[in-house]
């Protein structure tokens, strides 16, 4: 406890599971390299969490949904870097006439503004990014992404930074970004296999500031 801040630090500790007792008052929740497999936020918790801060890098993690996430509303940061994710839900799959369909879920971590994913196996950016709506950067670095289709960022209208260096990317849409007006600091697309550069969709990012990373690529 610091003045009249609760932080938890269970890092190191080889936990598989989140402690039961964990105060539903802490700020920050450190939970980094153990042997946590999932992680479920509700967890029979009914309670509200306070969380800003929540480290759950370097455990051993390989799918996760977000939508369980109804009790963390002002969580800002979510560090799921170095696990072994290779599917991360933001929207519900919902029975649409034989046809697959996407239902909107409301009020999906309306707080966040950072979600880092470094360091797993995604081939694909995790659809419903819009959903979250606080959502300023997203760091995709270091996974197995091909493409970046023209819905991976739609609706993200708060997205400052992309990072997307160390993939596999061999093809943008060049629509992709063309939304995003306040994209500013960094799209990190280097170290990936572009075959061709990509003046169609440096011009559609019409920006006032905007820093592309495009070195170590195929061309």
């Amino acid at each position: 406890q610091w003045d009249v801040e609760f932080s938890v630090n269970c890092s190191f500790t080889g936990i598989s599971t989140i402690p039961e007792d964990i105060s539903q008052r802490a700020i920050t929740a450190d939970f980094s390299y153990n042997n946590i497999k999932t992680f479920m936020c509700t967890d029979g918790r009914r309670e509200e969490w306070m969380l800003k801060h929540l480290n759950l890098s370097n455990n051993l993690i390989s799918e996760l949904s977000l939508t369980t996430c109804r009790n963390l509303p002002v969580l800002e940061t979510l560090n799921l870097d170095g696990n072994a994710i290779h599917t991360l839900a933001l929207d519900v799959p919902t029975p649409g006439h034989g046809s697959q369909t996407y239902g909107k879920v409301h009020h999906l971590l309306p707080a966040l503004k950072v979600l880092s994913v470094e360091r797993n196996n995604l081939n694909r950016v995790p659809r419903g990014l819009g959903l979250l709506q606080s959502l300023q950067t997203v760091r995709l670095s270091s996974n197995g992404i091909g493409q970046i289709d023209p819905s991976d960022f739609q609706n993200c209208s708060q997205l400052k930074d992309i990072h997307l260096q160390n993939n596999k990317i061999t093809k943008i849409h060049p629509d992709a970004f063309r939304d995003l007006n306040k994209l500013q600091v960094v799209m990190d697309l280097r170290e990936n296999a572009l075959a061709t550069p990509l003046p169609q969709i440096l011009i559609s990012l019409n920006f006032f500031r905007l820093e592309v990373g495009l070195s170590n690529n195929a061309w």
